[in-house]
């Protein structure tokens, strides 16, 4: 039964043509697809305690990283059951199950190497998603796709073809299609001597990897860009207008990560553009701080302008939510759960603004009022709304959740 909170909400919501429990309803089944990365710091099943190299870097130490496929399910299991709403899971190449058979290096990874992950992923209701992984490799020196080492460039294509097949087995296991995600760290700490020969090559090792075309219903491909990275300071090769060129040319989804654009940049307003010529967005939440892009996500003002974008779009069916950060210096279940639940508020957040009333002043030219309603709306008791739904969804409120998290710790993983 709703609370009495969440009655006087309902209707100061109504007062300005917003229906909370429609609102509530759409979110129940907006599907977030959580990484699976978080809980072990992104070391995978290969090498464990391996570096991770290509200009990635997980700070912190914190007790209790999952040091197994068991310990990372169960810790996955428990991030989903305290924040409300639709989950998928977002794997990484890495995370193969070389359990009941022979280790294999990544140009030879099969399906049957992720088959433990289709099963637990029916088991428990999860749809998953898929990503090639261009690091923590000896063979990721700096440039994979884009080396002019034909050997070294082949072992990544031979990679990402596997993955693509992986994407579609889990597509066709799960019946839902399958997004691969393609992101690589290749660039130079210091300029180039040629910006655009690199990328004529990652143009070829593209097309040779989607040579193979794989039906939509089970797999959906997509390039994701990067302003900068630690040692490619100067030149990524991967570029947002590389890739969105690409994008369009090649009608595959464009990822759009919070963390991999200029700062003064406004993502927000890139989606209604980009749908506009590609079949889709594949959305990668981070936060970035100063040069780090994959601090744990917020409910900021950006993350709250991607919600009201992504649902005033009026486009969902062709934009893929999932999150994307990793910090070891705080507990690992709390970062999954914060970061997850404020994606859930900014969608939350984007259904409850009163678009329509919005575009009835903005089509009478009567911006004053538009102005003042978006102001008006900043002090509407949104908070009660989103307890309904954490309590529709049978999971803990904010404060909830630290209790939970405290008890996991206890329990599990400081005993690891």
């Amino acid at each position: 039964m709703a609370t009495s909170n969440y009655q006087a909400a309902k209707e100061a919501y109504a007062a300005i043509g917003v229906d909370t429990d429609k609102a509530i309803a759409v979110l129940k089944q907006i599907p977030i697809s959580l990484h699976c990365w978080q809980g072990d710091d992104i070391v995978g099943f290969e090498n464990a305690g391996a570096s991770l190299g290509s200009g990635l870097a997980v700070t912190g130490n914190y007790p209790g990283r999952s040091r197994n496929i068991e310990e990372l399910r169960a810790d996955i299991l428990k991030a989903i059951s305290l924040t409300p709403g639709k989950y998928r899971l977002n794997l990484h190449a890495n995370y193969a199950d070389f359990s009941t058979s022979k280790k294999v290096d990544r140009d030879q990874l099969r399906p049957e190497h992720f088959q433990s992950w289709i099963d637990w992923g029916k088991e428990h209701g999860i749809a998953l998603d898929f990503n090639s992984t261009f690091f923590s490799h000896p063979k990721a020196d700096g440039l994979t796709l884009t080396n002019k080492d034909k050997g070294i460039r082949d072992f990544w294509i031979e990679h990402s073809k596997r993955c693509r097949e992986i994407g579609e087995a889990m597509g066709k296991a799960q019946g839902s299609a399958c997004v691969h995600n393609i992101w690589i760290a290749d660039g130079m700490k210091d300029i180039p001597a040629d910006h655009n020969i690199y990328r004529e090559i990652l143009k070829n090792s593209l097309d040779e990897i989607l040579s193979n075309k794989i039906s939509k219903d089970y797999l959906l491909d997509s390039v994701e860009s990067k302003v900068f990275g630690i040692g490619t300071e100067s030149y990524v090769v991967g570029s947002n207008e590389f890739y969105l060129g690409y994008a369009i040319k090649n009608d595959i989804l464009l990822t759009l990560d919070l963390g991999h654009f200029h700062p003064t940049e406004n993502v927000s307003d890139k989606i209604g553009t980009v749908l506009m010529y590609v079949p889709g967005i594949l959305f990668h939440l981070s936060r970035g701080v100063r040069w780090d892009s994959d601090h744990v996500i917020l409910f900021n003002d950006e993350l709250k302008n991607v919600g009201e974008e992504i649902i005033r779009s009026n486009q969902l069916e062709k934009i893929h939510i999932g999150t994307d950060y990793f910090d070891a210096s705080i507990n690992r279940i709390g970062a999954w759960a914060t970061g997850s639940r404020a994606a859930q508020k900014s969608l939350l957040h984007g259904l409850l603004m009163p678009n329509k009333k919005l575009r009835e002043y903005e089509d009478a030219r009567n911006y004053g009022a538009r102005l003042a309603l978006i102001e008006a709306e900043k002090t509407l008791p949104f908070g009660a709304v989103w307890e309904e739904y954490c309590a529709q969804c049978n999971v803990p409120t904010d404060l909830g959740v630290i209790d939970q998290v405290a008890k996991y710790e206890a329990e599990v993983t400081s005993k690891r």
